[in-house]
């Protein structure tokens, strides 16, 4: 299905491609968990449910299983609901912040969080989150309900975070169209070989290696892999396709945002997150097969 857009092709799935990450830095940082284990919570899979279910309120397992999809649910339902008793959201919330705030002044500078360059970025990335749209949209609608911080590099990562969960979940509805449940999603995108590594997979999405091998035997099935775990053309295809409706789902807010505008937070948001990447943002195993 084609949408009209002035926008140049891809322009918004190329912004959110180097605005997301000043968002997701916050995952890997030794900042959070420092703040979370001052909380109570030391586990990491513990600290990532609740850093980012926190929005939804004290929900269990189950919400959390569907609105991350591709996590096995087992391993959700290991720390959720039971890290609420350790701590409420409302504190996780506040301890996500403040580990924003850390890794951000950490990674950038501050002569970059207190820059004009930062202040406009966040007025862009707000402005354009202004069209993203709650229905069927669970996460970015729970995180659209928090306050916006007041100091610029805090209200660009806020709207970096709306940003992601509006496109994440709109994603999360073309996986499911397109027929593939949490686990064929992973094993998909690791074969396209811009997913994170099978065996980070394994380890921080709590499926085994006998339930990947499974997932790859429906998926060769369906003519999707071939015998030696790699995209076919119609795989090729299928993740070509879901990227394209999720752009189509989550156009409205760079439609907004208008062209030129568009292009200016994808140069500033450029610029941060290389900054970011070069000062270790990001562990090296993240990515490519393993």
């Amino acid at each position: 299905m084609t949408t009209k857009t002035s926008l140049p092709e891809r322009a918004g799935r190329r912004c959110h491609n180097v605005v997301n990450p000043l968002h997701s830095v916050v995952y890997f940082s030794p900042d959070t968990p420092a703040e979370f284990a001052a909380l109570g919570i030391e586990d990491r899979s513990a600290a990532y449910f609740a850093g980012r279910a926190a929005a939804l309120g004290a929900v269990g397992a189950g919400t959390v299983t569907a609105t991350f999809y591709n996590f096995k649910h087992d391993l959700v339902a290991r720390h959720i609901p039971q890290v609420w008793k350790v701590a409420s959201p409302e504190e996780v919330l506040a301890a996500r912040l403040r580990a924003a705030d850390r890794t951000l002044r950490r990674l950038l500078g501050d002569a970059a969080v207190e820059s004009p360059e930062m202040a406009e970025a966040a007025r862009l990335a707000l402005r354009a989150a202004e069209a993203c749209t709650r229905h069927a949209r669970p996460l970015y609608a729970a995180h659209a309900d928090l306050p916006v911080p007041d100091a610029p590099h805090l209200a660009l990562w806020h709207a970096a975070t709306l940003l992601r969960e509006h496109r994440g979940d709109g994603h999360l509805a073309a996986l499911l169209d397109a027929g593939l449940d949490g686990l064929e999603a992973l094993v998909t995108h690791t074969a396209s070989n811009r997913g994170a590594a099978r065996s980070w997979v394994l380890e921080f999405r709590g499926w085994s290696l006998e339930e990947w091998q499974a997932a790859e035997e429906r998926l060769r099935g369906r003519g999707f892999l071939d015998a030696a775990g790699a995209l076919t053309e119609a795989g090729q295809q299928l993740r070509a396709d879901l990227e394209d409706t999720t752009d189509r789902l989550d156009l409205a807010p760079y439609e907004h945002l208008g062209a030129a505008d568009v292009a200016r937070l994808t140069e500033l948001a450029t610029g941060f997150t290389q900054t970011a990447v070069a000062a270790g943002a990001f562990p090296k195993e993240l990515l490519g097969k393993g």
